[in-house]
Order: structure tokens, then C-alpha cells, then sequence
């Protein structure tokens, strides 16, 4: 498996589609201030939380409101062979939303309306620019939530579409087990729906399942409908210090292997400790910590915490704190959040490299100890999370932007860890998805008669390459 380029974060070398002022014209003609060509607007729509600096942006933004509007867009552009790439809040990390081969950006954030709330069947239906905390604020009166939280406030049209999870995925899944249906933009502006509000279903091909983490290259997704939860009776988030990162990833082990319900355990390193508490004005003890929570009734929290705080003592775990207050919670849990805006504090200037690699729960004490050695040895700063009840982790690597050095050494870290997940039957990517970093990768991970598939399914369903070409595989 060969590295990718470290050239790849300054400009994937792809040949850009001539926009035609024709359809630019005719974009301004039926969406009138909806459609912009401002300079600053572009930019804005060209870049993501991804370190790719340099990739010009596209030659229009729309900012859509209703399904309508994305159809005409799509089909106007499908008209010149013109790209469009959906745009939610712009929190991906993979390069994701960048206009690699120029195009128009179609901008669902003003698609921000929860459709249907049908409390009795635990389901909601909602716009694409609905945010999971929007969300959650405007069902929480119903008793239910939506669990799925990846950290950033995203969309649920992006955490669709790059099949996202995060912190509570241990116990709820990721989106691809709570999506129950959507509704579709195609590449030639036709729309289509997929699946139901029932909880199965056994009629023909899985769409849903085809578009929740295709990440724009078939689709625009413009309609989302979920499965809900109800509220837990009982919350309780807790914290452990460990002696070292092994001792914590053994109690993880433990915990999951025993089949304790646990619904949150995260994992923050000694380094992501610190910039935390620096960032949160907190002082957690900085050592290597799990960040736990406990969902059910008052008895069975009791039960799961009292458990796990034995499993944790027997690897050393101490300092166990409790955290049983809402506001409490939130405050530990804004601080994980932050943990990436924290380590871009901690080092002025700097662009963080964000990796993501998910192993069988019994392989990651393996995984993680040996890339943790890996990155103490190249000398690059660095923090390190991960929702490790899944298997999932994220270092956080803090290059100077400008060190060619430093970013090589970056890269080549990531290749590593990612070969070394690949080896213990993992995958590149538990969430983040492939966007234009990993596409060697998932050639590395499925094997290219898998991708030959992939790639037929993409000429079949959009055969002029204009939905987010340039992602997940090359055309």
C-alpha cells in the first residue's frame, strides 16, 4: 500500500471542468440572491476541518431551501457536465466538500425544518440542514432523544452521507443502524425515496443503505428520517485516571467483553488531558482517562457503575469520579468535545491532522500502543481520543502548516497506523470517511475488485461524474 502524497493536502492534481457562464447565468436567473458568486462566499464553501489548504473553491454557491430547489440546481448542472457538492456546516475532516474539479456548491443549511415527529413509532423525519443538537432541542419534549453525536454540531444530511457515530455508538450504533429512510436528489435531478418508517424491510436493493455513506458521489441527500430512543431514566458519566494508556484499554476490553450496557467510553490520552484542561479551565488529573456514561434505571446505573469501578481497580484505575447532575455531564462532555479545539490552542498556528482507524475491540491495545510509540518517537505533538468501546481512536497530530518536514512526518505516521489497523482485520476509517485522504486505503482495506464494484454502481447511477466527483475513488 503506498502512502498518499503528502502534495495531497495542498492540491489534489485534478483537472478542473470549465463552469460555463451560461449556467452560471441561468443559476442567478432562477435563484436570484440564493446563488452567489462572491469571492468570500466560494471560500467559505471550499474548505472543511481538513488540512487541505490550497484547493480553489467553487465557481457558485445555491443556497437551497426545499428539495425543488436542489432538483433544478442538479439538473441545471447535469445540463453542462457542471460538479455539485453538497454542503451541510462544513465539519468533515477528509476533504469531503472541497471542489477538487471546480463545479457549484449546493448549500442545504436553510433545509433546517424537522418535518414529522412520530413520537408513538420512535421515529422523526427531518431536512438534511437540521444540526443533532437542533434536533434533540426540539424533541426533547416528547421524552425521546436521537443519540448519534460525533462532537461538532453536524448536519444530518453530512452525518448521513459519511455514515457518521461518535461518543454513544457503543450502545446505539452509527447512522447506519437509526437512518430508516431518505429522500434523494439523483444526478439528473430526478427524486427518489428510500425505505420507510417500519423497522425492516425486505423489499429490493438496501438504497438507504447504499446512500448513508456515499458522501454525495450518487446522491443529494435532501430528507432524512431516523429512529429515536427514549430518554434513560438514569445518567450518571464518570471519569478514571490510569498509570498508563494500556491500563485503560485493558478496562475497556474488560467492560465490553462482560457485556456491560455501557453507553459512552471514551478515552483521552495524558497529552489531551492537559490541553483540555487548559482549553476548559478544568483540572482533571492528567493522565490517561476514560470518560464513562451510564444509561437505564437509578438501580441498574448503580449496578453498571459499580462494576466497571471494580474493573477499573483491578487495572489500577483511581480517582474515580462521579458527574450525576445535567450540568455536571455537560461540562465533562463539552470538554471531550473540545478536545480538538484544544489541541489547536496548544500549539499557535498550527493545522492538526486528524486520523481515524477502528479495530476488533480485542485487537486495540495492540493498535494503540504501538502507533502511542510510534508518535512519542517522531517528535510531532499530538493528542489522542477514542470512542474506544467500539474499537474507534483519533490522533490528533499538530504540524506547522508550513514544515514540509513535519507534515511528511505526519503522513507517514498515518500510513503506518492505518497498515497496522488494516493488519489486525480493521478498517481506515470508523467514521470520518474516505473523502480524497483515504483513497488508497480503501483500495488497501476491500481490495480493488470491490472498488471495480463501487466505481460501477457510481457510472451506473451518475454516469456524467458530476455528484462530489473526486471522493472516496478516483472515476
Amino acid at each position: 500500500m503506498n502512502a498518499p502524497s503528502t502534495a495531497q493536502h495542498l492540491m489534489p492534481v485534478v483537472a478542473q471542468r470549465e463552469v460555463p457562464q451560461a449556467l452560471l447565468d441561468a443559476l442567478k436567473a432562477h435563484f436570484g440572491d440564493r446563488c452567489s458568486t462572491a469571492l468570500v462566499v466560494r471560500e467559505q464553501h471550499g474548505r472543511d476541518e481538513s488540512a487541505y489548504t490550497t484547493v480553489p473553491p467553487p465557481a457558485a454557491v445555491v443556497f437551497a431551501e426545499s428539495t425543488a430547489d436542489v432538483s433544478q440546481a442538479v439538473a441545471m448542472a447535469a445540463a453542462h457536465d457542471v460538479p455539485v457538492i453538497p454542503f451541510g456546516v462544513g465539519s468533515s475532516l477528509e476533504g469531503h466538500l472541497l471542489a477538487v474539479q471546480g463545479g457549484i456548491s449546493i448549500d442545504v443549511g436553510r433545509m433546517n425544518k424537522v418535518l414529522a415527529i412520530n413520537a408513538e413509532d420512535l421515529t422523526v423525519t427531518v431536512q438534511p440542514g437540521v444540526t443533532r443538537k437542533q434536533l434533540n432541542e426540539e424533541i426533547k419534549s416528547t421524552g425521546l432523544f436521537f443519540p448519534i453525536d460525533p462532537g461538532a454540531d453536524a448536519s444530518i444530511g453530512g452525518m448521513s452521507a459519511t455514515r457518521a457515530s461518535g461518543t454513544n455508538a457503543v450502545r446505539y450504533g452509527t447512522m447506519r443502524e437509526n437512518v430508516l429512510g431518505l429522500e434523494v436528489v439523483t444526478a439528473s435531478g430526478e427524486v427518489i425515496r428510500t425505505g420507510t418508517r417500519a423497522r425492516k424491510s425486505s423489499a429490493g436493493y438496501d438504497l438507504t443503505r447504499l446512500m448513508v455513506g456515499s458522501e454525495g458521489t450518487l446522491g443529494v441527500i435532501t430528507e432524512v428520517t431516523l429512529k429515536l430512543y427514549p430518554l434513560p431514566e438514569a445518567v450518571s458519566a464518570a471519569t478514571c485516571s490510569f498509570p498508563s494508556i494500556e491500563a485503560a484499554v485493558r478496562t475497556t476490553i474488560q467492560i465490553i467483553q462482560m457485556g456491560i450496557p455501557i453507553a459512552r467510553v471514551e478515552l483521552i490520552d495524558a497529552n489531551a488531558v492537559r490541553m483540555v484542561n487548559n482549553y476548559s479551565k478544568l483540572s482533571l488529573p492528567e493522565q490517561p482517562m476514560l470518560l464513562m456514561e451510564f444509561h437505564g434505571s437509578p438501580a441498574s446505573v448503580k449496578e453498571q457503575a459499580e462494576t466497571v469501578q471494580e474493573i477499573a481497580a483491578d487495572h489500577a484505575g483511581h480517582a474515580f469520579e462521579w458527574a450525576t447532575t445535567p450540568e455536571e455531564r455537560t461540562r465533562l462532555w463539552t470538554a471531550r468535545h473540545n478536545t480538538y479545539f484544544a489541541g489547536i490552542q496548544s500549539r499557535p498556528g498550527c493545522r492538526a491532522i486528524s486520523t481515524d482507524t477502528c479495530v476488533p475491540i480485542s485487537r486495540l491495545a495492540d493498535c494503540l500502543l504501538e502507533s502511542v510509540a510510534e508518535v512519542d518517537a517522531s517528535g510531532i505533538p499530538y493528542f489522542l481520543v477514542g470512542h474506544v468501546g467500539d474499537g474507534n481512536f483519533h490522533f490528533g497530530y499538530l504540524i506547522d502548516p508550513e514544515s514540509e518536514k513535519e507534515r511528511a512526518t505526519a503522513e507517514e505516521l498515518n500510513h503506518k497506523l492505518v497498515a497496522r489497523a488494516l493488519a489486525l482485520e480493521g478498517t481506515c476509517t470508523g467514521e470520518h470517511g474516505i473523502g480524497l485522504h483515504k483513497m488508497d486505503f480503501l483500495v488497501a482495506e476491500t481490495g480493488a475488485g470491490a472498488v471495480n464494484m463501487m466505481r460501477s454502481i457510481k457510472h451506473a447511477l451518475d454516469p456524467k461524474n458530476i455528484m462530489n466527483p473526486g471522493k472516496v475513488f478516483l472515476y
